[in-house]
């Protein structure tokens, strides 16, 4: 089971790189507000870490989007104005985030590491304890 929920998330990171990468690399933007700001507490072994979300809105060829994205400065709030990133064929992938390929590929590519670190540890430990 923790094979596949690291699998899930090795997805999940490819997935999510490859949106925001369409989104920049589109052109496309327009002006949302944020219409919700909340922080979810995330514990990992006993170690709570703030993650930071916002909800936005925005009109994309005529008709009415909304998306909700972690991370964002901790300061932007209810109401604020923000640009947003998108690509046509899927706005609700958008991103309020600053494009930066070369800094969200290393986080990919650092992120894929320690998932396949994870799986190829939980593999040998059932070869070995299976």
């Amino acid at each position: 089971m923790l094979i596949l929920l690291m699998l899930w998330g090795g997805y999940a990171i490819v997935r999510r790189t490859g949106q925001r990468r369409r989104a920049w690399e589109s052109g496309l933007t327009a002006q949302a507000r944020v219409v919700r700001a909340y922080v979810r507490v995330q514990t990992i072994n006993d170690v709570p870490r703030r993650i930071q979300y916002h909800e936005y809105d925005f009109t994309a060829d005529g008709r009415a989007v909304r998306f909700t994205e972690a991370g964002g400065p901790p300061s932007r709030a209810v109401g604020d104005e923000t640009l947003v990133y998108y690509a046509s064929e899927d706005p609700e992938s958008a991103t309020a985030s600053e494009p930066s390929p070369g800094r969200d590929m290393a986080g990919a590519v650092i992120g894929l590491v320690a998932l396949t670190a994870g799986v190829i540890i939980a593999v040998n430990v059932m070869i070995t304890y299976g």
